[in-house]
């Protein structure tokens, strides 16, 4: 089982403002980005401070939401993308672009940074903090553009944070962290409700495969409970009360086909690197307050590629606390 890679600091860049984001996140799934875009964003960042001489590796990152908005209209049951209108083409007929759903949002990213060359000081840090805010500031994040954000200033500060060696250190510096980054949520991966949706669904249909667990999970179910008075009509309940704000999700990529060498697919973006097909691959994810986390590995998200069995996923350590155990 893959772990959260090891870093040395905590890199933080609140409130970031985006307009425009995809919010079409898989074939199956819209809402708010993927994490694969996200990761894709952590990579690309590094790669531009690279280019400006800072020495920064990030092994992970977290996604705060404070505000979404998706660019739908709501008709009864039936929610519609609110599309534009492209310029049509010379003889009048309607341009070959592929439309994408969209959506604005305010979020805060939390890196795991691991550098060879740390900050010297608290000063050096808040620097170097905002040299990566402003460089971000220059990228896309899922497709959408980063616009000032209406944010009070103090609330704007992007810090950065040395993570010390003791786990118990750690936590205590990651609750002062959590707290900054209130009010909001953040996703974290709950696979271990679709195993055991899936042990459940099995009971009653030996044959139930992770597919009906994992649409019997994106959905209220309505069930009609006896009442324990006979005199009483029974009762409607729905298995997503009091179980959090379960949501599914994509977590990253499985093969097709074999790997391609690298300029053998007519058409590939990357004439350099080694080429396969792939489709999404679906999990189960949970939407959490940060003060509910215990240390930032639970936050984070890293790649977990497995090239040999031809997957590519997006892995998050977090594991549920249990705050009372009554046995």
């Amino acid at each position: 089982m893959a772990e959260c890679p090891h870093f040395t600091h905590l890199l933080v860049i609140p409130r970031i403002r985006v307009q425009n984001a995809n919010s079409i996140s898989s074939p199956l799934t819209h809402g708010f980005p993927s994490m694969t875009a996200f990761l894709g964003l952590m990579w690309a960042l590094e790669r531009k401070l690279s280019e400006t001489g800072l020495d920064l590796q990030f092994n992970a990152v977290g996604v705060v939401a404070h505000h979404h908005e998706e660019q739908i209209t709501q008709s009864g049951f039936v929610s519609t993308l609110r599309l534009t209108r492209n310029p049509i083409n010379k003889d009048g007929s309607t341009a070959a672009i592929v439309e994408e759903g969209r959506m604005h949002m305010e979020i805060s990213l939390v890196f795991a940074v691991q550098s060879e060359t740390p900050p010297a000081n608290a000063e050096a840090a808040q620097l170097l903090a905002r040299q990566v805010r402003d460089q971000l500031a220059q990228l896309r994040i899922a497709g959408g553009s980063v616009i000032p954000s209406s944010a009070p200033p103090h609330k704007q500060q992007p810090f950065m944070v040395n993570m010390p060696e003791d786990d118990e250190a750690k936590e205590t510096l990651f609750s002062r962290i959590r707290l900054r980054l209130l009010p909001g949520f953040t996703l974290v991966d709950r696979q271990e409700l679709l195993e055991q949706r899936h042990d459940a669904l099995r009971e009653d249909n030996p044959d139930a495969s992770r597919l009906d667990a994992w649409l019997s999970l994106s959905r209220i179910n309505w069930h009609c409970v006896a009442n324990e008075d006979p005199d009483k009509k029974p009762e409607w309940v729905n298995d997503k009360k009091g179980g959090g704000w379960i949501v599914p999700i994509p977590v990253g990529y499985g093969a097709l086909s074999a790997l391609q060498a690298p300029g053998l697919v007519t058409n590939a973006r990357d004439g350099q690197t080694p080429f396969r097909f792939v489709e999404s691959l679906y999990g189960i994810g949970e939407w959490i307050s940060p003060h509910r986390l215990q240390k930032p590995e639970h936050m984070l998200w890293y790649a977990d590629s497995q090239a040999d069995d031809g997957l590519y996923r997006c892995a998050n350590d977090y594991r549920p606390v249990v705050l009372h155990d009554f046995d």
